[in-house]
């Protein structure tokens, strides 16, 4: 029989789906995957109501034309250097594609989320890592140093995400200026996954887009905006005059996102924004954080608070993932699924705080019981 090409073989479930199908099976409280408890908005689902026997059928590639104006005026893009995608995935995945290959170095930062490393190298590309540094609690700091020094004559592109999964930093202007200086003086493409972007805690992040549009490509995702990470539906905001070849590149892979879908984020967006859905949000999540957040630090946890995305990291030295959820009855996802190069220190875990209240209490209460009993 025919074998297998090494990049399937060497294909394993991912530690998210891992840690889901084992808080499923020990009955855990799942704190691993990021997808929150809540049901969509019922603006949302309103227009999902609506779409579905009416916008049934194919869309264009590149995405319906209400959805890519509707995210144009969202994001102060022209929309027609949006192309839709199904899910951020998809929009990653494409770039990979697009925009380096074999013989090519792709920079990104550590810890780096999962995706990122395999994309790269299915495009024939090798990812190299610039690590961020824990220094203390809520402290994750990068050297411009460590990253000039990265740069190669076979560097492509620099990958950023900012807010940043897993440890939730959000990068400074001061920051985000030297890696656009950076991709100006050796001429760099940047991609900016950009999927929490209304997901933060203080100051508004910045998008990189806006200090250097001729070369950012900026990726979306309505199912962490609207809390429907199922629904699939992501975007690409291109450099003017890129959409339409990435468009010609994704119809044939999914062809189109769900049509009926686009329709409602279409519909729906106009609304988050104008009844200010996205701080209602931000509030609720801020409360929960805070919840997570004290709770471990009772249980002796350091805790490093994050300013976006909904998820925290936390350390608590002798915690293991797959014995929380098995004896503890918590998922959690371990550290070392986003490491590359960098061995993260024992006990370092990310926390999902999207969930409900009451999910978050009863997680806190078998973690203690769990402590008490002597682990």
């Amino acid at each position: 029989m025919p074998e297998l090409l090494p990049r399937a073989r060497s294909s394993q479930e991912s530690i998210f789906a891992r840690m889901s199908r084992l808080a499923v099976q020990y009955g855990a409280i799942n704190l691993g995957q990021g997808f929150p408890s809540a049901a969509p908005p019922a603006f949302l689902l309103e227009a999902a109501r609506r779409a579905v026997g009416t916008a049934d059928q194919y869309a264009p590639p590149a995405g319906l034309p209400a959805l890519r104006d509707a995210l144009g005026a969202d994001l102060g893009v022209d929309g027609a250097d949006l192309v839709v995608t199904t899910g951020a995935t998809e929009a990653l995945g494409l770039l990979a594609q697009a925009l380096y290959g074999p013989g090519d170095e792709v920079l990104m930062f550590e810890p780096v989320f999962d995706i990122y490393l395999p994309q790269a190298r299915l495009a024939g590309a090798t990812p190299v890592t610039v690590p961020l540094r824990l220094e203390g609690e809520g402290s994750w700091s990068l050297d411009l140093d460590d990253l000039r020094a990265a740069v190669t004559p076979r560097t492509r592109a620099l990958l950023l995400n900012s807010p940043h999964n897993p440890t939730g930093r959000i990068f400074t202007r001061e920051e985000l200026e030297a890696l656009v200086a950076l991709a100006r003086q050796h001429d760099l493409w940047l991609i900016s996954d950009e999927v929490y972007d209304e997901l933060y805690f203080g100051e508004r992040p910045l998008s990189l887009r806006t200090l250097a549009p001729e070369r950012t490509f900026t990726v979306g995702s309505a199912g962490k905006r609207l809390e429907a990470t199922g629904w699939r539906v992501g975007w690409v905001a291109c450099p003017p005059g890129f959409a339409g070849n990435l468009a010609g590149l994704r119809q044939v892979a999914s062809f189109c996102a769900p049509t009926p879908f686009q329709a409602a984020v279409a519909a729906a967006l106009p609304i988050a924004r104008e009844t200010g859905f996205y701080g209602g949000l931000r509030e609720a999540y801020v409360a929960r954080l805070d919840l997570l957040a004290g709770g471990l630090r009772e249980l002796g946890a350091t805790v490093f608070r994050p300013s976006g995305t909904y998820f925290l990291m936390a350390c608590r030295p002798g915690w293991e993932a797959e014995t929380l959820v098995k004896r503890a009855g918590v998922a959690m996802i371990p550290a070392e699924a986003f490491a590359a190069n960098e061995a993260p220190p024992p006990g370092l875990l990310r926390l999902a705080f999207c969930k409900s209240q009451a999910e978050l209490e009863e997680a806190l209460v078998r973690l203690a019981r769990w402590e008490k009993a002597g682990g």
